[in-house]
């Protein structure tokens, strides 16, 4: 696993950023945030650009993000829940080194984000059933591209960092 890449995929609420940041700190990787990269090469908060720009050019800016991790080395790096949607960052991913999916049910992630501002999918009049349209749609895309999948429903953060350490150690020990 020396030097490979951890990527964390999965729907907004999964725990891609606290597992991350847990997770290089524990590895002593750095940690990358995809959807703060944006929002500092934009200028802007997510919500902003979703507002002002719309998705497709998030989507765009997203991508471009991606392409430009395409030769980092010992990084743990949140996505964005959308990320999968475009199959030439799964490409960029695969090569990057391991894809977890940090899952959990439509439920279990909206009652975690309620109450977050800052997520543009759920300005919507029902985001309850817009969470589990997203879920819906995206579950196949994230357990097509990853190595590793976590349920973090009745997880703590310290627990799915500890099961992921206990997977890269067993790839780890499999790969000498």
């Amino acid at each position: 696993m020396s030097q490979r890449c951890v990527i964390l995929v999965g729907p907004m609420g999964s725990g891609k950023t606290s597992v991350g940041e847990m997770l290089a700190e524990t590895l002593g990787y750095q940690f990358v945030d995809t959807d703060k990269l944006i929002e500092k090469g934009a200028g802007k908060k997510i919500s902003d650009i979703f507002a002002q720009d719309g998705q497709a050019a998030f989507r765009a800016q997203e991508s471009s993000v991606i392409a430009g991790l395409a030769n980092a080395k010992s990084k743990v790096i949140a996505t964005g829940g959308g990320a999968v949607l475009d199959p030439q960052n799964v490409h960029v991913f695969r090569g990057l080194g391991l894809i977890v999916y940090l899952r959990a049910s439509a439920r279990e992630l909206y009652q975690r984000v309620k109450n977050d501002d800052s997520r543009p999918l759920l300005k919507v009049e029902d985001p309850k059933a817009e969470m589990a349209r997203i879920v819906a749609e995206r579950d196949p895309l994230y357990r097509d591209c990853a190595d590793v999948v976590i349920n973090t429903e009745d997880l703590s953060v310290e627990e799915v960092n500890d099961k992921l350490i206990d997977e890269l150690a067993k790839r780890t020990l499999g790969d000498g």
